[in-house]
């Protein structure tokens, strides 16, 4: 009896603490990894370092000083050396460390690894960058950081810099215009696309840029926002209208970058500049980010009136998209699916846009238009996003790299308050004035008057 009672009292506490650690892992798995799951993975990776680089291929034969000196120090067997291991650092959502490649190993070796690695060691996920020649950082990822996001305390922002959501590897995906100046952003109706939009505007809310807006959709998207958008057409008639005005404020603008070229012989060579950033900041006009939203509407046509509006539509987006970054204008084009059958332009225009983001689509084409031509695993990967997670996307560009992100949430009323306190920093641009949306008095509650 007295080994059944002592029994009962160890084992209370130790079920409670299981039943707690269960709970953790469950709802706040930040705190479970920082308790449990963090120490006893780098408990696996600290002894089993050697063994599993080995197991995995991921080993060299050692050099022949090596050897001699084992050989003149110890009588033990001479081992492969794996690749060398810098400091483990550890982070709320995983592991970090860097190695030194042997000679004759590259990044790739490890990468073809990495799920051997991952259940090696008891994480959710491995990724491998490129530190330097020679030099790799494994980011080991404790627990699906896409299933409940939170964002880095310290993610990059800056000028046309906005972090809208998070990688797979727990890194910020940040929107730069500056490096990816036009991307084509899809998803079907609560895929999360406008979610992402949210994030977008209301990031680029608080900078000194004129944001401008074409949604087709009789402005429910964008017209929330209209207190800091310095333009705004509601239907393809008014885009009509809007999209030459564009056009002419990109050739006013490469004027200046002209007459600016233009300068005497001696000039030094950092005033000479091919695009407005290399302007003085007194001449340097303001960026402007486009906003397209439903795209397709632009594109479908009943008429042949309609039909030779889109045409020129199509041409100046076009235009925007190929001769607008060294103006300073940017695009960025949604809609809940894109295909070459749109009509005449889809693909040129497509071709035109850097970035893709792709959330959950309809069909397979979408994804084939916004990946197919970034990576075929790309758009695998966005054709088994699950209704379920909304706001989960696969994110790539030209390069060829690809990655799946997720944008937290962010009430429609947070984006629209944001815009409407930084109504100051819309900018003048007098040729879009005709199109400034009208913003609505806000009513005054009779409590306030009353005081």
């Amino acid at each position: 009896m007295s080994n059944l009672a002592t029994l009962l009292e160890v084992g209370g506490p130790v079920a409670a603490l299981g039943g707690g650690a269960a709970y953790a892992r469950a709802k706040n798995p930040v705190l479970y990894w920082c308790t449990v799951g963090g120490p006893a993975s780098t408990a696996r990776l600290l002894g089993s370092y050697a063994s599993v680089m080995e197991a995995c291929g991921l080993t060299v034969a050692p050099s022949r000083l090596r050897i001699l000196a084992v050989k003149a120090t110890t009588r033990r067997e001479v081992r492969p050396v794996p690749p060398r291991r810098g400091i483990i650092r550890p982070t709320t959502t995983g592991l970090r460390l860097r190695l030194r490649l042997a000679p004759g190993q590259e990044p790739a070796d490890l990468a073809a690894s990495a799920e051997r690695l991952r259940h090696a060691w008891g994480v959710h996920a491995v990724y491998v960058t490129i530190v330097k020649p020679g030099v790799v950082e494994l980011r080991l990822v404790g627990f699906d950081v896409l299933r409940k996001v939170r964002m880095p305390r310290k993610a990059e922002t800056g000028f046309l810099k906005v972090p809208v959501a998070l990688r797979e590897d727990a890194t910020p995906f940040v929107r730069d215009y500056r490096s990816v100046p036009h991307q084509l952003t899809l998803g079907a109706t609560l895929s999360g696309k406008s979610m992402y939009l949210r994030h977008l505007i209301s990031g680029l809310a608080t900078q000194r840029i004129a944001l401008v807006g074409i949604d087709c959709k009789r402005g429910v998207e964008l017209a929330p926002f209209a207190p800091r958008l310095s333009a705004l057409a509601t239907d393809p008639a008014e885009a009509a209208d809007l999209l030459p005005v564009l056009v002419k404020e990109m050739e006013d603008r490469y004027d200046l970058i002209k007459a600016r070229q233009g300068i005497a012989p001696g000039t030094p060579e950092e005033e000479i500049t091919s695009d407005i950033w290399g302007l003085p900041r007194s001449e340097r006009p303001v960026p402007i980010v486009l906003f397209v939203d439903e795209v397709a509407e632009l594109f479908l046509v009943a008429t042949k009136k309609d039909e030779e509006r889109r045409d020129e539509m199509v041409t100046q987006l076009i235009r925007l998209a190929q001769l607008g970054r060294a103006a300073g204008i940017y695009l960025e084009v949604c809609g809940q699916r894109f295909g070459a059958e749109l009509g005449k332009g889809a693909t040129m225009l497509r071709a035109q846009l850097t970035g893709r983001v792709c959330h959950r689509v309809n069909d397979e084409a979408s994804a084939k238009m916004a990946l197919g031509d970034i990576a075929p695993e790309a758009v695998q990967a966005a054709c088994a996003i699950a209704p379920e997670r909304p706001g989960l996307a696969v994110a790539g560009d030209t390069s060829g790299g690809w990655s799946r992100i997720r944008t937290p949430y962010l009430s429609l009323g947070a984006a629209a308050d944001t815009c409407r306190e930084a109504a100051h920093l819309v900018p003048e641009l007098p040729a879009l004035n005709p199109f400034r949306p009208d913003v609505p008095v806000q009513p005054v509650e009779s409590s306030a008057l009353a005081a």
